[in-house]
């Protein structure tokens, strides 16, 4: 039994938005997720998806992309993206869920899950204020992600589960590429003994100078799927 990562599926079966326009590096990216997911997962296995994950605009449109989850092996867990327009509230996607009788599905949002005895949290995150890109429109966002990230992590904490680690998965990067990490997703992931951080949202040349490693504590990993040729990224644990 394994816990695998990888975000940014873009999975465009239920819209008419393929990611091939972006590249050779995109072409035929649906075929190879399903090719590398399925030569690596089991069913006992666990996917960690870290938001992006349809580009389909509402929930009673995403049925061919999550059909397609759905036949892969393992329990998925998914967090929301920023291109995840079709994201609804946590009971209006569990009912979509119940409706639809997909049993391997699960969602990440205000709430947490330990699996294998691995503790994980999440939200979506937002830019940080270090970016050149924030705003001052920004600032509710960003801190409206990061009490949505204390509340996934106050979650996890009542479990009361004797976890051998614990993650945060947040889609946009809470730290920059020179390794700094952002203050306020940093100190609410050490107030709460996240030891790992993956996140998405990375692609193309951004990817390429995005931080992998350890800042301060935590280790942080981009598993967007291009990053990672569209091969599942095993989580390892030690003792």
């Amino acid at each position: 039994m394994a816990i695998y990562a990888m975000s940014d599926l873009h999975l465009a079966l239920s819209a008419d938005k393929p990611m091939d326009v972006f590249g050779g590096r995109w072409s035929d990216y649906m075929e190879r997720i399903k090719q590398n997911w399925n030569s690596l997962v089991t069913d006992e296995d666990t996917v960690l998806m870290g938001g992006d994950t349809s580009w389909a605009m509402y929930l009673d449109e995403c049925r061919s992309d999550f059909d397609f989850i759905e036949a892969l092996p393992g329990r998925k867990i998914i967090s929301k993206g920023n291109h995840d327009y079709w994201w609804e509230s946590i009971t209006k996607l569990n009912h979509y869920l119940d409706d639809c009788g997909y049993k391997s599905i699960s969602f990440l949002h205000n709430n947490s899950y330990v699996v294998e005895n691995v503790g994980i949290c999440g939200a979506r995150g937002w830019l940080i204020p270090s970016s050149d890109a924030f705003k001052t429109a920004d600032v509710r966002f960003y801190e409206r992600e990061l009490g949505r990230l204390e509340l996934s992590a106050q979650s996890l904490d009542k479990q009361g589960a004797d976890t051998l680690c614990k993650i945060a998965m947040l889609h946009y990067p809470p730290i920059d590429k020179d390794g700094e990490p952002d203050k306020g997703f940093s100190d609410i992931m050490k107030a709460h003994g996240i030891s790992l951080c993956l996140y998405g949202h990375l692609h193309s040349r951004s990817a390429l100078g995005a931080f992998n490693g350890v800042a301060d504590g935590i280790e942080y990993r981009l598993v967007s799927s291009d990053y990672m040729n569209f091969i599942p990224y095993k989580l390892n644990f030690r003792e």
